[in-house]
């Protein structure tokens, strides 16, 4: 098996030392083994890390596995999924760096730490997971669309204009604020949608669309506490548009893991999503407008690596 660490400098801004403490730790492990193949690489811009994964498949010998590493923050495990998603004899870890992940959230908060172990990653086995798939793009956890996809916008523009200190000083101070401003915004809060979902049709007035392979968004448990990342479905909530102070009450009793009366909650494999004007579209963390907007599942398209023999929970549910 060839390990291949890809490494996202920029999430690690003023913070050199950590990475380097990274880079010494995977040089001792593998410097205490007989026949050592690894490789690190440095992500120097968006997607870069597709490409430097394609370059690992070329080298590869047919039937080598290939085991890559993502480590940093959102952005790099983005790419680095959208790298290895295209590959049968690939493994995909994620070593998160600053944050917790909403996706490895699933496995407990008491064992995200195991998930920054070296040398047990390297000795860990992988189990199947399902993956989002739009056009040619991945998403691990999940795809949002209206209030809480332009909230996270809005709050992902203001910590690029901050620096670390001021950002955390002012995180929730903002998510706050900015919360209320969407909710009051009719063009987020309450927009009309043509909904798709395994051929039946939901369309209707919505003021959050939450389209999950994993039960976490934005750190917390979400309504769809049940979603499970290897069992061949999305959970999907549709949480319909209502006035400003019930959305934000609704929106709020959704992010408690909880489910709102005004909100339906199905399973399906494929969802296809239009609207007359833009729409604010948050896959994982990443962010994009468009008018429409269709969604595939796709089964077990990923073995993730996990330590401790960890292992998704049982979805009751389905």
């Amino acid at each position: 098996m060839k390990h291949v660490f890809v490494f996202d400098p920029k999430a690690f801004f003023n913070h050199q030392w950590k990475m380097d403490n990274i880079l010494d730790n995977i040089g001792q492990f593998f410097r205490t083994q007989d026949k050592p193949d690894f490789s690190i690489q440095f992500s120097r811009y968006r997607r870069n890390a597709i490409l430097l994964i394609q370059e690992e498949a070329d080298k590869a010998k047919p039937g080598d596995v290939v085991r890559i590493y993502a480590i940093g923050g959102d952005e790099i495990l983005f790419d680095c999924l959208n790298g290895v998603a295209h590959f049968q004899d690939m493994q995909f870890a994620v070593i998160p760096h600053e944050g917790t992940s909403d996706f490895l959230s699933i496995f407990g908060t008491e064992n995200l730490e195991l998930f920054t172990d070296i040398p047990s990653l390297v000795k860990s086995s992988s189990i199947p997971t399902d993956v989002i798939k739009w056009g040619v793009n991945y998403a691990m956890n999940s795809c949002c669309i209206g209030v809480n996809s332009a909230i996270a916008k809005r709050v992902k523009d203001m910590k690029a204009r901050l620096n670390k200190r001021s950002f955390i000083i002012f995180s929730k101070i903002s998510t706050f604020l900015n919360g209320i401003i969407t909710v009051f915004n009719k063009q987020s809060a309450a927009k009309d949608y043509i909904i798709n979902i395994d051929d039946r049709d939901y369309s209707g007035s919505y003021s959050l669309i939450h389209i999950a392979n994993g039960p976490y968004y934005a750190g917390k448990i979400t309504g769809v506490s049940n979603a499970t990342p290897d069992d061949g479905l999305l959970d999907i909530a549709l949480i319909r548009a209502s006035y400003p102070l019930n959305t934000l009450m609704s929106l709020r009793k959704y992010s408690r893991g909880k489910k709102p009366k005004n909100g339906i909650y199905v399973h399906g494999k494929k969802v296809s999503i239009k609207s007359e004007k833009n729409m604010w579209i948050q896959l994982d963390n990443e962010f994009i407008q468009d008018t429409s907007i269709e969604i595939d599942l796709v089964h077990h398209a990923v073995q993730l690596v996990t330590p401790n023999n960890l292992s998704y929970p049982s979805n009751t549910a389905v």
